[in-house]
């Protein structure tokens, strides 16, 4: 008969031991990380004077913002965010949580993203993070890349007549007169079709600095925005005088004319008609830009394998801009552990 083995003072310092051994993605996240830079614009931004005494005092925002990093970096839902804290040491850990602590609930979780939504916050602590990087320069505003990824949202069960209101801008009837259904209805969401495929949702446009394949701004549209017609909202003047590559999905009229007003070079993919074939010459010129465009991919590649895709379930294009800004973010937290443990 077996005898149960008494619980020792040291096992949970003897498994996270050996978790540490496994090279626990997140134990090297608060190695690398300070994450001390953003308590300041979390706080200002947050902090409301007390209505008095009672009721439970707000868990510390760099916890709350932790948890944000955990759910995009494993791609886990509210509830599944407050269970996973309970049952996993890494998870507690990460967090500087003990078995003895209070963990917030997914109700919690929900709320304190829907605050970083209402103020626009995520934007500004990919900024944040983002001048840090410049600062230490690894990035270096010496050539970018550009591209787009889809990042899809639930399907909608519409009717054709509803979703013919939802494109002009406008809202079906049945949604003003069911609150309920409204709640649940994406009218910012779209349908777009790539390769004969159907997606539904938002685009991730991405600028990528390319020596440290760092994500140095974004912009999110729905699905059906061209890529090109997003330039304007990544280019700055960083970009003047600098090499810019893409595909050829930027290679219009409309999107050259706009880089050469802000002087910047350049160098789309060329992309071959029915009747109109690449030359010798073009074709050599996309493999030698190739080269470097294509470590875009790797940003896309890291997101969709490492940390189980950018398949969201939010509601507004708002939601959808903050979720995203995350997984950016994200990425660039361990795009950054990367570069500096070289």
């Amino acid at each position: 008969m077996k005898t149960k083995k008494t619980r020792n003072f040291f096992d949970e310092y003897y498994r996270l031991e050996k978790l540490s051994q496994k090279q626990d993605p997140l134990e090297r996240l608060n190695n690398y990380i300070d994450w001390k830079i953003f308590s300041p614009l979390l706080t200002e931004s947050l902090e409301k004077e007390s209505n008095g005494k009672g009721g439970r005092p707000p868990y510390d925002y760099i916890l709350m913002f932790k948890i944000m990093i955990l759910q995009r970096y494993y791609n886990i839902s509210d509830e599944q965010a407050e269970y996973q804290i309970l049952d996993r040491l890494s998870f507690m850990r990460f967090l500087g949580l003990t078995l003895s602590d209070n963990v917030p609930d997914h109700n919690t979780i929900w709320l304190f993203r829907e605050k970083l939504v209402e103020k626009d916050l995520v934007e500004k602590l990919f900024e944040l993070f983002t001048q840090q990087l410049s600062g230490i320069g690894l990035i270096a505003h010496q050539g970018s890349i550009v591209d787009a990824s889809f990042v899809e949202v639930p399907r909608q069960r519409n009717s054709r007549e509803e979703n013919k209101t939802i494109k002009e801008n406008k809202t079906p009837e049945r949604f003003n007169e069911n609150p309920n259904v409204k709640r649940h209805k994406d009218l910012d969401a779209r349908w777009t079709q790539k390769d004969g495929n159907n997606y539904y949702g938002y685009k991730d446009h991405i600028k990528v600095c390319k020596g440290s394949k760092l994500i140095e701004t974004y912009m999110v549209t729905d699905a059906s925005v061209h890529d090109s017609q997003a330039l304007e909202g990544l280019i700055d003047e960083s970009n003047s005088h600098h090499e810019l590559y893409g595909d050829s999905a930027y290679n219009g009229k409309s999107a050259k004319e706009f880089l050469d007003s802000k002087s910047v070079n350049h160098l789309f993919n060329e992309k071959g008609a029915r009747y109109i074939k690449l030359t010798t010459d073009q074709f050599e010129s996309n493999r030698k830009k190739s080269k470097v465009r294509a470590r875009v991919e790797h940003v896309f590649g890291f997101i969709e394998k490492n940390m189980n895709g950018s398949y969201i379930y939010t509601i507004g294009i708002k939601r959808a801009k903050a979720v995203i800004g995350l997984i950016n973010l994200t990425y660039n937290f361990y795009r950054y552990i990367q570069l500096v443990r070289i």
